[in-house]
């Protein structure tokens, strides 16, 4: 975002209805969907997450709210303590914000799984109102039209991208429907040294447990053994031939997922971040995995 952007959002933030007092909005590093501030007031610290609608992403602000209120309800998330058009105010808890390497050990793996569980399972109980779906398939296929609407510099690669994609769909087959996070980047988790707490729902909405499990897979890195540990200790059961292909497939198509977002936000995302260098990562992580995916 540009800086008059910044001093836009920030004023917009200021002027919100639910502080006490004057505050003084400090930007909070590391998001790249939205822009968000830590605001102090009356003693107490707040997450303001500032952003309306991205239809391009599928990102729908009602959904977001009732996802992010749910979670609170199923002991996942912050609580939720006011919201307008354009702002949701959360609490902010203090702590250590999870990178790759957090996410690998066996030990934090352990207190993750439960989580996911929980939101996979719980939170149905919670939501209120309309709820989106997240079929990866169909958002790839959305990205595709929106990449040749824009004349995107990736041209040249979406048939192989959609050959892959539908490759992958008749692979996953049928699935279980659960209520799933679909983000988990590893800084949506966040240690306060007693618990870890899941964050950030632009993106929740009903799909299968499996693109939950991959992407968490994908997003750090976890080893063909970690992987083998999470789905029996997901499902209680033993890993078939059946069930690592199901798992293998939807890892590659939330790899792709990630790839085909940062290639749409090249085109139309105003926040500052190298989105070209993520989309070249993102794409050979994607192209070592559907490799690894074919040899099954």
């Amino acid at each position: 975002m540009s800086e008059a952007g910044m001093k836009d959002s920030k004023k917009f933030v200021q002027g919100l209805t639910c502080w006490r007092g004057e505050v003084d909005p400090q930007p909070l590093s590391g998001g790249i969907t939205n822009v968000n501030y830590v605001v102090e007031d009356g003693g107490e610290k707040f997450v303001v997450r500032v952003g309306n609608d991205i239809p391009l992403h599928q990102v729908m602000r009602f959904n977001e709210l009732a996802a992010s209120k749910a979670a609170y309800e199923a002991g996942l998330s912050p609580e939720v303590v006011f919201h307008t058009e354009g702002a949701l105010v959360i609490r902010f808890i203090e702590g250590k914000t999870f990178d790759a390497s957090d996410v690998q050990m066996q030990t934090n793996l352990e207190r993750i799984l439960p989580l996911l569980q929980k939101c996979h399972y719980d939170m149905p109980k919670y939501v209120r109102g309309p709820a989106l779906v997240f079929w990866v398939f169909h958002i790839v296929r959305d990205y595709a039209a929106t990449l040749k609407a824009g004349n995107s510099n990736h041209l040249n690669t979406l048939a192989d991208l959609q050959k892959s994609a539908d490759q992958l769909e008749t692979a996953v087959g049928s699935i279980e429907v659960v209520f799933g996070h679909n983000d988990l980047l590893p800084a949506n988790l966040l240690d306060d040294g007693s618990r870890i707490w899941l964050l950030d729902w632009d993106y929740a909405g009903f799909n299968s447990p499996l693109f939950d499990l991959g992407g968490l897979a994908s997003n750090n890195s976890l080893s063909d053994v970690q992987e083998k540990w999470m789905l029996e200790a997901y499902f209680d059961r033993q890993v078939t031939d059946e069930l690592w292909r199901q798992y293998s497939a939807m890892k590659c198509a939330s790899l792709l997922r990630e790839t085909m977002w940062s290639m749409v936000s090249e085109l139309h995302s105003e926040i500052d971040f190298d989105f070209a260098a993520y989309t070249e990562e993102n794409l050979a992580s994607f192209k070592a995995a559907l490799t690894e995916f074919n040899q099954i």
